[in-house]
């Protein structure tokens, strides 16, 4: 399958955009200090375990969808670069 190029920037951009957005998530989410993430004896809550979980699904599909999109990149590249 050969993507666009804008497709693969795209993917590649959503890829980034995922690792800096569900890192700073699961970064706040181990700080929280509201009673949500962590009860009173500091004990990790199923609302924290149910959001770490949703952090790491997207984090990995994020990630797969930016090297798609990086191998999308690279193969217009070295395709243009042939002639």
């Amino acid at each position: 399958m050969k993507l666009s190029r804008s497709v693969s920037w795209f993917l590649l951009a959503f890829g980034v955009w995922s690792w800096f957005i569900w890192v700073t998530f699961a970064r706040n989410l181990w700080k929280d200090a509201s009673g949500l993430a962590f009860d009173d004896a500091g004990d990790p809550t199923t609302y924290f375990w149910v959001h770490l979980l949703l952090a790491v699904t997207s984090f990995l599909l994020g990630t797969a969808v930016g090297v798609i999109g990086l191998r999308g990149v690279r193969a217009l590249r070295r395709e243009r670069s042939r002639g």
